[in-house]
């Protein structure tokens, strides 16, 4: 009888831990089914939104410019907006970058006995990688989340359903504006950018390196091209361009109150830099295939 009750507790036992592991398995598939279909499959859905909206905005863009419909107004605000928010840290943070690439350059030029070449390692660095990343970043950074906010601040108050209802393209009204101001405004801090941080690794290469000025000036315009300073402004178009879609569509899509708006403001400039990040390895390597160059 004994026996009996011993063999029964040893059965209740593992179906009890059978049980256990079975509703364990199933929780953890559960968990891995809904985070493929959270995470993956909302990422992809995620990209295909911003390119569309993209495509939408730059179309009614062109469509506005040529029939005379584009809200000039709303762009002019939205630049000021954006110049005023972002000019003053693109400064202060492209001091110290030039700065840094000077040492860093000048160090090395030392290390291998070409110091004549510091300026144009430093020069070109700043031009070609380091103005149009600082001018990005700084974009997503204080406009991007700008931008989101305003426009799930909208969202959650209703007032892009109520312009849809009146007929009014959200669109073409809000993002196409703001589009554009992003690019224009992108473009001119890329450009505030390589003067500020050529300047500041000029100052620092001469008067604490003992670099030579004319050494520093001429090394510089020998490599340097007028290709590099296209490419660095179409970069500048492409990344405000990108700054501007994905919070547009980050605010178009905002929900769940105000916890909402401030989530949607850090998935902007999270997303931001990553896709930027991104676009900037493809597109240097892309130009390094199709331009390729000599030397530096």
């Amino acid at each position: 009888m004994m026996i009996s009750r011993e063999t029964d507790a040893r059965e209740n036992t593992r179906a009890a831990a059978y049980s256990g592991a079975s509703s364990a398995i199933r929780e953890i598939t559960a968990w891995f089914r809904g985070y493929l279909r959270r995470h993956p499959v909302t990422a992809l859905e995620t990209v295909g939104g911003q390119f569309v909206l993209g495509v939408r905005a730059l179309q009614y863009l062109c469509v506005d410019i040529v029939t005379g419909r584009f809200a000039f107004a709303e762009f002019v605000r939205q630049a000021a907006f954006m110049a005023s928010a972002a000019v003053l840290p693109t400064i202060f943070v492209s001091l110290p970058i030039g700065v840094t690439l000077s040492i860093q350059f000048g160090l090395l030029a030392g290390q291998v006995g070409a110091t004549s070449l510091a300026g144009a390692a430093s020069g070109l660095a700043v031009i070609r990688q380091g103005a149009p990343m600082v001018a990005a970043l700084l974009m997503a950074a204080a406009v991007g989340s700008a931008i989101c906010a305003d426009l799930g601040s909208r969202k959650i108050r209703d007032e892009l359903d109520a312009m849809e209802v009146m007929g009014v393209s959200v669109v073409r009204r809000l993002v196409v504006p703001r589009l554009a101001a992003a690019v224009v405004v992108g473009v001119s801090l890329t450009g505030v950018v390589c003067f500020v941080g050529f300047l500041a690794g000029y100052l620092f290469n001469v008067f604490v390196q003992s670099g030579a000025p004319g050494s520093f000036v001429t090394t510089f315009a020998s490599f340097a091209t007028v290709s590099d300073l296209v490419l660095t402004l179409l970069k500048a178009v492409v990344y405000g361009a990108i700054v501007a879609v994905v919070a547009c569509e980050k605010g178009l899509s905002t929900k769940g109150g105000p916890a909402g708006v401030a989530n949607s403001v850090n998935s902007t400039v999270v997303a931001s830099i990553l896709l930027l990040m991104t676009v900037n390895v493809g597109v240097t390597q892309l130009s390094m295939i199709l331009l390729p160059r000599q030397g530096l």
